[in-house]
Formats: structure tokens, sequence, C-alpha cells
């Protein structure tokens, strides 16, 4: 029942921030060179700017400030600015992410990092970067639930392995949140709405977003079928979303059936102990689980 209740909130969640990953346009757009503008701008912007500690903002350079980017230069300090690569398509995306508290949570929670398939609840606020020097205002702001497989892929990457959800405090009233991981996304707009935009957000936009990340589902199950989302992998790309095991056009993390033999992959559990993952009946197929294997039912 938790994880159903957790499955319904990612659903709503998962409109949030989503990126289309296909263009309409007529003629082909130049990811590759719209990459390195934005990395061009993005860094300029980080040259130009410092984090205020004391006001948990980021401010226009001022002296006796570190510039953020060269936050970066100590990389032992873990209160700096993290610069990451992801390729998307064929092209290769930096994303920055400066961790101003990565978060921690009492050893009882057992909750770590969330994976790139987790849901997790954050209070978020964004802003566009105009250019070296400039901001939006806010364009959005909210405190919810939802999952990192259904949101833009900065955000995906942005928080997973970067800051960890808190500890959940219940004095005979409602929960509140404390010591959760917090810091800033600087998203180049391959990782965000590429050139398409969203809403009032235009296409080939820089993101800004302060992130305060309060707690999370470890293992997010999202069709609850004993298989958590993260695991539902078979190859092993680290991408579940594109893991189609019966060829029916719904991923493995979202179809309760994943081979498609007519047997729901939680009833696929030979042994019993809530893990279809671990039980392996075809001799034929030594290595392959039960539930991916249509030969078993």
């Amino acid at each position: 029942m938790i994880k159903f209740k957790h499955l319904f909130l990612t659903i709503i969640g998962s409109v949030v921030l989503y990126s289309c990953g296909s263009d309409n346009n007529t003629t082909p757009f130049d990811h590759e060179a719209q990459a390195k503008i934005d990395n061009d701008s993005i860094v300029k912007f980080l040259m130009n700017h410092y984090y205020d500690t004391d006001k948990d903002s980021v401010k226009p350079l001022v002296a006796g400030k570190v510039a953020l980017l060269k936050d970066a230069d100590t990389p032992n300090d873990p209160s700096k600015l993290k610069i990451q690569t992801y390729k998307e398509g064929d092209v290769e995306y930096k994303l920055y992410v400066y961790v101003a508290r990565e978060g921690a949570y009492a050893p009882s929670e057992d909750k770590g990092f969330p994976t790139v398939m987790d849901s997790v609840y954050i209070k978020y606020s964004g802003q566009r970067i105009v250019n070296k020097d400039s901001l939006t205002s806010p364009f959005d702001g909210a405190t919810r639930w939802f999952t990192l497989n259904g949101v833009v892929r900065g955000w995906t990457h942005g928080i997973s392995g970067n800051f960890k959800g808190g500890n959940n405090i219940t004095n005979n009233g409602p929960i509140t949140f404390e010591n959760g991981g917090k810091g800033v996304l600087f998203i180049p707009s391959g990782l965000a709405y590429r050139n398409l935009g969203n809403g009032n957000i235009p296409g080939n936009a820089n993101l800004m977003f302060y992130v305060n990340l309060f707690d999370i589902v470890k293992d997010t199950d999202h069709d609850n079928d004993g298989v958590a989302s993260i695991f539902e992998d078979p190859d092993k790309d680290g991408d579940p979303r594109n893991d189609d095991t019966d060829g029916d056009r719904v991923a493995n993390f979202g179809d309760v059936d994943d081979d498609g033999d007519g047997k729901l992959t939680k009833d696929e559990d030979a042994n019993g102990d809530g893990d279809p993952r671990n039980d392996f009946s075809d001799p034929n197929k030594p290595d392959v689980p039960d539930y991916l294997n249509r030969d078993i039912r």
C-alpha cells in the first residue's frame, strides 16, 4: 500500500518539468552547436557570480568573494561546484551543480542518494540565465513529489548522486524535514527544454534552479511489480526508460507483465521472497529470470 501511494504521487509529479525528447522542426536543429553556445554562456555566468552562504542564493560577484566556477578548483571540499558531463543522443552536455549541503539522514532511515528513477520530495524555484550577469524573475516554484525519470534530464542527473534526503521529524503533528540536501542546478538547454521551449520558457533557454531535497522513496517501484524501477534495466545502460522486453511499447518499469507471457511479474516469484529477479527456472536460459522469460509462466 505504501508503494502504491508513492506511485500515485510520482505519476502526478511526472508532468512537472517534463522534457519532450523530439523536435517537430522540419529543418534539423544543430544541438551540438547549441550545446557549445550554452556551455559558454553558463561558464561566463558562473565566472561572474558567487554563492552567498548566508542567504543561500546566487549573487553577482563582488570583491572578496570567489566566483562559482572557481569553487570547482577545490574538489576535496564537498560544498563546491560539481561539473558533470552527460550524453543525450549523440551530443555531450555539461551540467553544473552547486552542492551547498549534500544532506544527512538518520542511519535507521537508510535513504542515501536517490537514483535516476526514484521519487523525491523537493522544494524548488527556477530562473532563466539570460547572459553572464542577468537572471529573470522566478518562473516556477513549489514543494512537491515527483519522479526523477519524468523530469528534464538536468534534474534527473543533477539531483541523483549529489543530494540526499534528510530526516523525517514527527512530533505528534505534521511531518517536518531537516538536514536534506540543498544547492543549485545550472542546466544547459539541451538537458532542459532544448530548442522547443515549454510554456513561458523559450527555446534554447539555460536554467537555474534552487533545490532543497526533503525526502526520497528509495527503490521506487512505479508499477508495483516487486522489482524496483532502477533494476528494470536488462541492457544495463543505466537508463530503464529504454527497456521493453516484450516489445509492447511500455517500458519494463511501467509494465506489470514484463515478458508478456500473461503472468504478472510480481507472480513470477517462485521462491516467494518478494524479489522476482532471483528466480531462474529454465535450464536452457539459466541467466534469464522467469519474469523476463516468456517460456516460463
